[in-house]
This record gives structure tokens, C-alpha cells and sequence, in this order.
């Protein structure tokens, strides 16, 4: 009987592909056979985005793949979750605490961005990454309401501001700072400042990612992120009718005009869920971000429902993924959250941060 041998093992686990990125695992090195000893395989696998609720999956296929070879006896699968620092725009630096900064605009306002948001910055807590998300919507903050917070941002130092936790995600909003019914009359200039203040002088503690929540819109905010925050990808978020869409094209060509890669679409509101009867309608129309993603050749990262809970949810300080996190609305959040981090884990890696520095001295 012919023994097994490790490259033979590796040619059956090269038909397992990644759902997330429609590429082999062998292919892109993220699964290895790290020993062959005594009929006992192990595996270790690196995927390098964060899929806590694929694992089990995963190691099921692996298993599946290898039993049955001659002399395999056990197959032991180690998950490595470190998540890397990706390339950003020319000519910034990065922010301590922080590798990767994913921005989510839309455009135009009402298209649920900041909901999407929030259950996306959840839903990649919840597949294992260190993550927290900034508002940077001066004017109209909501994510305070949205992650049921009402204290204050406290400093330790005097010079750096204490992010807010809750439910695992570290927060920061101008709303933690002002009334919750104060109105900010403030020009441009101002905002910009405030922002730039908001995202550097809070302590973020050792985040994989950051998701920033954009205000509506093309301006000031965004252009100042483009050119003095280090941005590793974009996410534009829409509803299926024609006018949302316009804004989303003005959005996508924004991120592309300042060189922010956008990792992908997600069609908000895509379909109308009766809470009575469960009958699907497409109010908004139908397919128009698929549309999209196809006309610039990007990804489309799903759809999700018109549903009342997600409202009620985020409207009573408990987002779907956390209030339902088995539940079908919460599933979709999660898959679209880490195939929006497989697609980030595809870009350059920037190992800026990995290179100690060099002090000279008289001595």
C-alpha cells in the first residue's frame, strides 16, 4: 500500500475553495500541512480575515478530504486569526492601535448606513477581530443611540480620550462629548478639525479594525479622510432604486479620485419582510446594487431586508447581530462582514508597523 505522503495531502485539500473570496485555500497558502507523524496530519490554516462561525465548517471539509488516506489515522486543524495591517493612500502615516481603517459611505443620507455599520463593526467582533468604530457624522451622530451608550468620554492623561466599550467594540462619537439634543453650528473647518481630534486623540487599544461611519455626502469630512487618514478599503452602502444609486456612483468615484479601494457593495433595504405574514416585496425595486457592482467591477457584498426589528434594534440600543445574533438578519450581516475582510486580507500587507525604530545617539 502506497504511504501517504504531505504533497498528497495537499492535492485533496486544493479543492476546498474559500466562499469568501472564490479562490482555492491551497492556492493562496492559507491552509498547510504542517506534519505528517505516525498517521497523525496537522493542519494549520491562516485566513487572515476573521470567520470564528466558518471554523467549524472548514475543519469539517478538511476532515472530509483527508479521511480515507492511507495511514491517516487523525487530522488535528489549528486556526491562526491574526489579523495583518494593509497598504493605505500615499503620503499618510498610521494611527497607533490601529491596522486597518475601513470607511462606509454612501453618498447620500437614508439609506441605513450607519445601521449597516454598527451590526458590520458587531458582526466582525463576533467572527473574532479586535474592533472598534468612529462616527465621524459631526452634525448627526447616531451611533451613541445605536450601541445604547449615554456616559461620557473620560481621559486618563489629560491629552487622549478613553474609547467607549460596549458589546465588545470600542466607540468614540462627538456625542459622547455634547448633549445628546445639542446642535453643532459649526463651519467646515471646524468639523474637519473635530474629526481628525476624534479619530487621533482617542487611545484606541489594539484594534484590527476600525470601521469610520461616514456623514451623507462628498464633502469636507470625506475629503479630509482621504487625505489625512490612513484608509485601508471603502464600503458603499445603497438601497436598489435608481436615486440612491446616483449618490452611490458620486460616493464610489470619490474612494477612487482620492485612490481608497472600495472592497465592495452592500444593497441595503434590498427587499421588504412582512412582520405578519413574512411575504417579500420589493419596494425600493430589485438587483440595483448587483447592477452596480457589476457596471465598476466590484463586489457585491449582499443584500440586506427591509425588516422592523433591525429598526426597533437599533433604535433601542441593541443592534440584530447582538439582540438576535442566531438569527437569519444576523447571519447575513456576518457573511457580508467577512467576506468585506477577505477582501481586505487580498491586498499588500503593510508591515510598516512590524520594523522597530532606530534611535541615534551621541554616546
Amino acid at each position: 500500500m502506497q504511504t501517504t505522503t504531505k504533497a498528497d495531502i495537499e492535492s485533496v485539500l486544493s479543492k476546498i475553495k474559500d466562499p469568501h473570496t472564490g479562490t482555492g485555500l491551497t492556492a493562496d497558502k492559507k491552509i498547510k500541512v504542517v506534519s505528517l507523524e505516525n498517521g497523525t496530519v496537522r493542519v494549520d490554516v491562516a485566513l487572515g480575515y476573521p470567520a470564528k462561525s466558518w471554523h467549524e465548517s472548514l475543519r469539517t471539509a478538511i476532515n472530509n478530504e483527508i479521511a480515507g488516506m492511507s495511514g491517516i489515522s487523525q487530522v488535528d486543524v489549528e486556526f491562526n486569526t491574526k489579523i495583518s495591517s494593509h497598504t493605505v493612500q500615499d503620503g499618510v502615516s498610521p494611527i497607533s492601535g490601529i491596522k486597518n481603517m475601513i470607511a462606509v459611505g454612501s453618498g447620500k443620507g437614508g439609506v441605513g448606513k450607519s445601521t449597516v455599520s454598527v451590526n458590520l463593526a458587531l458582526a466582525l467582533s463576533a467572527e473574532g477581530a479586535r474592533v472598534g468604530i468612529l462616527d465621524a457624522d459631526i452634525y448627526g451622530p447616531s451611533q451613541p443611540r445605536m450601541l445604547g451608550v449615554t456616559g461620557k468620554a473620560q481621559t486618563k492623561d489629560g491629552k487622549t480620550m478613553q474609547p467607549i466599550y460596549s458589546y465588545h467594540l470600542q466607540a468614540m462619537s462627538i456625542g459622547f462629548l455634547i448633549d445628546e439634543e445639542s446642535p453643532m453650528i459649526w463651519r467646515g473647518p471646524m468639523v474637519t478639525q473635530a474629526l481628525e481630534q476624534l479619530l487621533k486623540q482617542t487611545a484606541w487599544d489594539d484594534l484590527d479594525y476600525l470601521i469610520i461611519d461616514l456623514p451623507p455626502g462628498t464633502g469636507d469630512t470625506q475629503l479630509t479622510l482621504a487625505q489625512r487618514v490612513p484608509v485601508s478599503g471603502a464600503l458603499i452602502v445603497t438601497t436598489p432604486q435608481d436615486i440612491a444609486l446616483l449618490d452611490a456612483r458620486k460616493a464610489y468615484r470619490m474612494f477612487e479620485k482620492v485612490k481608497i479601494e472600495v472592497l465592495g457593495i452592500v444593497e441595503n433595504m434590498s427587499v421588504h419582510i412582512c412582520s405578519q405574514c413574512g411575504h417579500q416585496e420589493h419596494i425600493f425595486g430589485q438587483g440595483g446594487g448587483e447592477r452596480m457592482a457589476s457596471e465598476y467591477e466590484i463586489s457585491y457584498l449582499g443584500g440586506v431586508p427591509l425588516d422592523r426589528q433591525i429598526r426597533s434594534d437599533a433604535d433601542g440600543g441593541k443592534p440584530t447581530v447582538v439582540s438576535d445574533p442566531d438569527g437569519e438578519i444576523a447571519g447575513r450581516y456576518r457573511e457580508i462582514a467577512r467576506t468585506m475582510a477577505a477582501r481586505l486580507s487580498a491586498k499588500k500587507k503593510d508591515f510598516t508597523s512590524d520594523f522597530p525604530s532606530i534611535v541615534i545617539q551621541n554616546t
